[in-house]
């Protein structure tokens, strides 16, 4: 039985989608079937992953309101053992449909479901909000990792984060446990990123990954080609730290064990 986590932060420019598209690809490269969710709107994972959004039909829209035919929504990719369910703008009206629907903040949980037994892992990238699409994410997931940047006031909001983690916990996934906080767009140059490192360590201790993500500009370019870092250049800080996050995440299970 695979693994669901969901890579969660309601502010934007943390670097959530690049944890995304990166993570799930470089899992998939250590040969662990994997499927990546877009489940925002912006459907920036699926253009990172060399797929137009425009062109999908279906997308996750369908596949959360329950308007498809098995399998037809998922995509293969460059990395063979690498799937994707893409999302478009479409999923701006699902959270507005999913209303009228019985058990509306499990759609997603009932849609994902049926792959747990297919993949080692499917990664969920949310949109940069704690709207009902996400909370659909977290009440669907096993685990969520939460990518904060390494730049000034990279904590706030993230309290808010974890009160609707914990009302999640609470009231809809009783089992949802905090996989780890990764930091991001760390700049080793600048002593602002050495100190919120250390602020958000001491806060979180063993909660945060080992692995950091550094600023490199080849994860900004891996995107923009539609292509994951390890197949732009695998050589580069970027890719060689997100190959790292995989082993560690391998390692662990999965779960770094912080019940939040």
């Amino acid at each position: 039985m695979g693994s669901i986590i969901s890579i969660v932060n309601q502010k934007g420019g943390v670097g959530k989608t690049t944890t995304a598209v990166n993570l799930a690809s470089s899992i998939a490269a250590a040969e662990k079937r994997c499927l990546l969710v877009d489940c925002d709107p912006q459907g920036n994972a699926t253009t990172s992953l060399g797929v137009n959004p425009s062109s999908l039909e279906p997308s996750l829209y369908d596949v959360i309101l329950g308007r498809y035919v098995e399998d037809k929504f998922i995509l293969e990719t460059e990395i063979p053992m690498l799937n994707l369910i893409g999302a478009n703008p479409d999923l701006f009206g699902a959270e507005v449909e999913m209303f009228s629907k019985n058990n509306k903040e499990y759609l997603l949980h009932n849609a994902l479901s049926q792959f747990k037994d297919k993949y080692s892992y499917i990664f969920i990238d949310c949109p940069p909000s704690l709207g009902f699409l996400t909370l659909n994410a977290l009440t669907a997931a096993d685990f969520f990792l939460v990518p904060l940047q390494c730049e000034y006031l990279a904590m706030e909001g993230l309290t808010q984060l974890l009160n609707t983690v914990r009302l999640v916990k609470k009231g809809l996934n009783p089992s949802l446990i905090m996989t780890g906080i990764l930091l991001t767009m760390f700049d080793k140059r600048n002593n602002l990123s050495h100190q919120v490192a250390e602020e958000v360590r001491r806060h979180f201790g063993s909660s945060v990954f080992h692995t950091v993500i550094p600023r490199n500009v080849s994860l900004s370019e891996a995107s923009s080609h539609g292509k994951p870092i390890i197949l732009y250049d695998i050589r580069s800080k970027g890719a060689q730290s997100y190959l790292e996050l995989a082993k560690e995440i391998i390692l662990k299970g999965g779960d770094k064990g912080d019940q939040t």
